[in-house]
């Protein structure tokens, strides 16, 4: 607003006196200052206040007097006079008369018809028609603004335009607002006053005499005003008002500049306030106006980041104005820019001589304090160009190069520099123009390279701008620049839209003239290693660099081996984990086992060696206390994983590797066995927050490699030995208390049975140490375990090794299996004792269970043999696997060039022929662990009942004659004796352990299951597998193929099993299979020989019982069966013995009339009679056993049914 240029506005002293009502300050004005605030005053003055207190009665004493001296003051004492109510009520009614007229300006209830200019009419009129004539025009003006619509125009308005009664008319406008607020809000006075010549000026006075209203104002200014303000005359006028204001009262120009920037109005306007006002405690290193830029443009704002890069393209667009806000910016940051630039610097590059002359004497080199704030200009700029879209002027790209080729000095600071400058370089390669500037780009990459080194000693810092340099050059190389336009990006921090076609100048100076691919692999080699290296380090270290080159084939291409630097890396690692290590890794693994090409299969990089890999694990834990490890547990798991996808990735890779007649050398099997896997993954659990992905990759290759260290049992086992309560015994050890060393324990073991108290005390001190701190007794407690099979140990150290033993599994299983096999063996003078290796018990994991046969009968001890056994079965599934994938296609191969003709079935033989070890691997073990639950003779003599689980199911099971094994004992004597104790017995403790394990066997391959009953096993051991191994009623799936078999003892197997499943799982599926059964045995009955007859029946006649017991429904057709063995035998002894003759016709009488057949027999004496003949005629003939056997059955299967009823 040029028009109020000359007039005195408020001061900033004056405004705050006014805020404060500093009367002291108030009296120090000059008369011209204190004429502007005179409405207020007088207002103060005259007006009866709110404030009834002494100080204020002196203060308004001292107003008083300040006026007394003021000739204005009566105008305005005048002017307050008025009634302001009538004039109110006419105002209003002027309003509706213009809203009627459609806003014409007609008759006027305010002012009648004007015989003179407005001017005049003022100067002649008394303070009331002052007023009116006032308020006539700024309504006037208040509603053509309210019918704008928004478009701005210019109100020529002569009350408000001539010199000589502006202050006369400022006056009534204070006046007119103060008195009628509800007519005249303010914010609306405000927004009318743009619209006049001299607006801000009236807008100043108006808000000075007011205060409390500065906030208000200018939130509604902005409110009100255009997204775009240097577009529009009403933006410039608006923005020129909100300058005044601030300027008058400057410790709120901030925060005006926010509410433009909460608003996204009036861009001008905060980059104006900014290049108006400095801030006191201004930050020396970055100015006031690249902060506030930067803020716009780099946040996380994206509307007001567009909003302002608006304001940049636009204001482009115009012709270049002195007066535009935009160049007024960009001529304050190119000043700050020249003012930072070093001396001696221009597009001019003297030759080499010259440069090393000068290189001593600080030639364009960038002072330190001076490094932080050319650091924020680049990224200001690189703003301006890549997200506003700023084009620069050739002063502007002149300068520009030469602050970004400048030299800072080695501190972090200046390699955060040369990194920017870089990437602006990569960025906006339009920058270099002309052949001198593209020399001088040269010349600064080139010390780049020469510097990079010293920088990073000298500044402190892992990452350094020489990977940086590395890394592009790779990625030009490899053509990738989308990832060198994502470098660019990441670094300066901010999304710019760099297309690919612009690096094509930048390209041919790094392939050709400064990085070559040769000169990049040689480079990286020599690269120093990061120390440390954590995701802590950001930036772009050698590891970027170092996979780029893997990933490429670089090194192999050029026969640089990167195996040294690799491995030196991974040494020197620590918590929380790099994210670019695994990948590494990966990349690595990829180019040892994959050539670069298929014309030069040797081009690959070498493994790490096995005894770098020890180095790493010289030292592990629990191994003397006091010793320090050389090596960080990041370390050993990074070495840990390489190990583990290296073989695994070989193994994937054998079917390529065969066809070019490589074979990569595996890690030994001895290697592997002194590595401590599943303590380190124990470890990686507690640190999976800071290993990033690294655990879940390394349980992934376990569970494919190693499956013996991922049973589910082990984990659950984990949390017992590493949760709360575990923890809270440990936390309450005393750290004074007795220490036991491993001869102690050894020593204690050795004396057994007399040191029990002793070896208890030891044992129960060890079970409050952490499974790491075990490991040391690993070795004593594994030796003495054959000690603990003789008779007199009592139970809780047996127990309390147990619980030891699982601790330590969690940590060593590996070789703590091979020691607790080694050290179970049988005594040497019953066998010659032989050490077993980790790689036997693979190969034949049976060793396990050739044992001393105490063992047996202990069961802590049984569960560690079940335990190792299991795992041991899974290791041998994963080794025989493994071993079949590296030889077979290398075999195969072999076969295939040797005689082309050869077709796939050897392969195909081979996996069958291991599916076929594995199945026999297994069913040998169940077939061992099932005879282990049989009773030994002493066992027998001792009455240890194998019935007894089923006993309380089943009741009275049916009986069989002397040569059946279901009839009940008669001699109750035992059962009696003994009804708790033989639930309490050593044998049925291991019975259950096994029956566990079998239950887990077969949920994991019911093959194994199907499997083992086809072989069979001893009818005796039905009652404890049916009732302990809840998994066995997958049984009912293949009993129909047992029963096809053609083997008489497999159908007999099969219906036994069956009847002891029905009576168990009284299912559906149960129901028809039975009824199959039963079929069966009437069809066998017409086919079988008088010796097969009696051996098939004589045992399968008592399952029907358990049949009709669990299935009443199928009386009928069992009594039928009976009916007709009854017949057929009965036929064939018709002529040796006459009293068989009556048996049919029994069998009919009790099959039509069961219950009154039961009352003749007594009700008890059902099998007195049929027993008796069958003892005396015991031997004679086996149809007569068998027919009685009929009856027998019969009438168990009556009482029965009749007892259940």
């Amino acid at each position: 607003m040029g028009d109020s240029t000359g007039l005195q506005f408020v001061s900033p002293y004056a405004f705050e006196a006014m805020q404060k009502v500093d009367v002291v300050r108030l009296a120090a004005l000059s008369d011209p200052e204190l004429r502007l605030l005179l409405p207020c005053l007088v207002r103060m003055a005259l007006c009866a206040p709110a404030d009834q207190s002494q100080s204020w009665a002196q203060d308004k004493k001292l107003i008083l007097r300040l006026l007394s001296g003021v000739e204005a003051v009566n105008s305005i004492v005048a002017l307050l006079s008025v009634d302001f109510h009538a004039l109110e009520q006419d105002a209003r009614k002027e309003q509706q008369l213009r809203h009627k007229a459609g806003g014409s300006n007609g008759e006027s209830i305010l002012v009648s018809q004007l015989q003179h200019g407005l001017t005049l009419e003022f100067e002649h009129s008394d303070p009331l028609r002052r007023l009116r004539l006032t308020l006539s025009e700024l309504l006037a003006i208040m509603n053509k603004v309210a019918d704008s619509n928004g478009e701005f125009f210019l109100k020529s308005s002569e009350l408000f335009e001539s010199p000589v009664y502006l202050e006369e008319v400022a006056d009534v406008l204070c006046i007119l607002q103060a008195e009628l607020p509800s007519l005249l809000p303010i914010v609306d006075v405000a927004e009318a006053l743009l619209h006049v010549r001299n607006g801000d000026w009236f807008l100043c006075l108006l808000v000075a005499n007011v205060p409390d209203s500065f906030n208000e104002v200018c939130r509604g200014l902005i409110k009100n005003g255009e997204r775009q303000d240097e577009e529009s005359v009403g933006g410039r006028r608006r923005t020129e008002a909100l300058r005044q204001l601030c300027q008058m009262n400057p410790s709120q120009a901030l925060n005006i500049r926010a509410m433009a920037v909460e608003e996204c109005h009036l861009p001008g306007l905060g980059v104006a306030l900014t290049l108006d006002y400095k801030p006191v405690t201004a930050d020396e290193a970055v100015s006031p106006l690249v902060s506030y830029v930067s803020g716009l443009l780099l946040g996380t704002n994206s509307k007001v980041r567009t909003w302002f890069s608006m304001f940049i393209r636009n204001g482009q667009q115009r012709k270049r104005e002195s007066s535009s806000v935009l160049w007024q910016m960009r001529r304050q940051l190119l000043l700050e820019l020249v003012a930072i630039l070093p001396r001696s610097r221009s597009t001019h590059m003297p030759n080499d001589g010259d440069m090393e002359e000068e290189g001593s004497s600080g030639y364009s080199g960038l002072r330190e304090e001076h490094v932080v704030k050319a650091s924020a200009l680049l990224r200001l700029y690189c703003a301006l160009m890549g997200i506003a879209g700023l084009r620069p002027t050739d002063e502007e790209a002149e300068q520009l190069l030469q602050l970004m080729t400048s030299r800072p000095p080695a501190t972090p600071a200046g390699v955060r520099f040369v990194s920017l400058s870089f990437c602006k370089l990569l960025a906006f390669p339009t920058l270099v123009s002309t052949p001198e500037q593209e020399q001088l780009m040269v010349m600064w990459l080139s010390w780049m390279i020469k510097e990079e080194e010293y920088f990073e000693s000298a500044a402190g810092v892992s990452a350094s701008f020489g990977e940086m340099l590395l890394l592009v050059a790779m990625y030009f190389h490899s053509n990738q620049l989308s990832s060198i336009i994502e470098l660019v990006c990441s670094t300066l921090g901010m999304k710019i839209a760099i297309k690919p076609s612009s690096l094509s100048k930048m390209k041919t100076i790094f392939t050709q003239e400064i990085f070559t691919e040769q000169v990049v692999t040689a480079h990286a080699v020599r690269v120093a290693v990061t120390n440390n290296l954590s995701a802590n380090i950001t930036g772009f270290l050698p590891i970027h660099c170092i996979y780029q080159l893997l990933r490429s084939r670089a090194f192999t291409k050029h026969k640089v081996s990167i195996k040294d630097w690799i491995y030196r890396q991974l040494c020197e690692t620590t918590t929380p984990i790099h994210t670019q290590l695994i990948p590494l890794i990966d990349a690595y693994i990829n180019s040892i086992l994959t050539p670069a090409s298929k014309a030069n299969p040797e081009a690959t990089n070498q493994p790490i060696t096995e005894q770098e890999i020890l180095n790493v694990f010289q030292i592990s834990a629990g191994q003397g206390e006091g010793r320090r490890q050389r090596y960080s547990i990041t370390t050993q798991l990074l070495i840990l994983y390489y190990i583990l996808s290296y073989e695994e990735n070989l193994l994937a890779s054998t079917k390529q590797l065969a066809l070019m007649q490589r074979k990569p050398k595996s890690y030994s099997a001895a290697l592997m066995d002194q590595i401590p896997i599943k303590y380190l993954v124990t470890q990686a659990q507690g640190l999976q927050q800071e290993l990033g992905g690294l655990h879940s990759a390394l349980l992934r290759l376990l569970a494919t490699n190693y499956p013996h260290l991922c049973l589910v049992e082990d984990w659950v086992c984990e949390e017992e030995v590493t949760g709360t309560l575990p923890l809270l015994r440990r936390m309450m050890l005393p750290s004074n208390t007795c220490r036991y060393t491993q001869s102690q324990l050894h020593q204690a073991f050795q004396k057994l049975p007399s040191s029990s108290h002793r070896l208890m005390r030891i044992l129960e001190h060890l079970t409050l140490l952490s499974p790491g701190d075990l490991i040391p007794y690993a070795e004593a407690l594994t030796a003495s375990m054959a000690l603990l099979l003789e008779p007199a140990v009592p139970r809780r150290i047996l127990q309390t090794l147990n619980k030891l033993w699982m601790g330590l599994n969690t940590v060593m299983p590996r070789r703590l299996w091979v020691m607790t096999v080694n050290a179970l063996q049988p005594s040497p003078k019953l066998l010659r004792q032989q050490r077993y290796t980790q790689n036997d018990l693979m190969v034949d994991p049976l060793i396990v269970l050739r044992c001393d046969q105490r063992v047996y009968r202990c069961p802590p001890l049984m569960d560690i043999v079940l335990h190792m056994l299991n795992g041991y079965l899974l290791a041998s599934k994963a080794y025989l696997h493994c071993h079949l994938k590296e030889t077979a296609d290398f075999d195969r191969q072999n076969q295939s060039v040797s005689n082309l003709g050869v077709s796939d079935t050897p392969e195909v033989t081979r996996e069958e022929l291991k599916n076929a070890l594995l199945a026999a691997q297994d069913s040998a073990a169940v077939q061992i662990l099932l005879e282990v639950c049989l009773p030994t003779s002493e066992e027998q003599e001792l009455g240890t009942n194998t019935e007894s689980l089923l006993r309380s199911i089943r009741g009275s099971m049916p009986g069989k004659l002397k040569l059946g094994s279901l009839v009940p004992r008669e001699s109750g004597d035992v059962e009696n004796a003994e009804p708790e104790g033989g639930l309490l017995s050593d044998l049925r403790e291991v019975q259950c352990l096994i029956c566990c394990l079998l239950h887990q066997m077969f949920i994991a391959d019911p093959n194994i299951a199907k499997l083992v009953h086809f072989q069979g096993y001893p009818q005796a051991l039905l009652p404890l597998t049916v009732a302990g191994i809840p998994s066995i009623h997958i049984c009912l799936d293949f009993i129909p193929e047992l029963l096809a078999q053609p083997q008489l003892e497999k159908q007999i197997f099969a219906i036994q099993l069956l009847s002891y499943l029905c009576t168990q799982y009284a299912l559906p599926k149960s129901l028809t299979v039975a009824r199959l059964a039963i079929s069966v045995m009437g069809t066998l009955l017409t086919v079988l020989t008088r010796p097969k007859r009696f051996s098939f029946f004589m045992p399968t006649l008592p399952c029907l019982v358990a049949f009709c017991q669990a299935f009443p429904p199928l009386y009928d057709d069992v009594a039928a069966l009976l009916v007709q063995v009854g017949q057929v035998c009965a036929s064939d002894v018709a002529t040796k013995a006459r009293d068989i003759d009556p048996l049919i016709a029994r069998l009919q009488y009790m099959k039509e009339k069961p219950q009154e057949a039961l009352a003749l027999g007594g009700g008890s004496s059902k099998l007195t009679l049929p027993q008796q003949t069958a003892q005396e005629l015991g031997g004679t003939d086996p149809d007569v056993q068998l027919c009685y056997c009929v009856e027998a059955t019969f009438m168990d299967i009556v009482s029965t049914t009749l007892h259940g009823l």
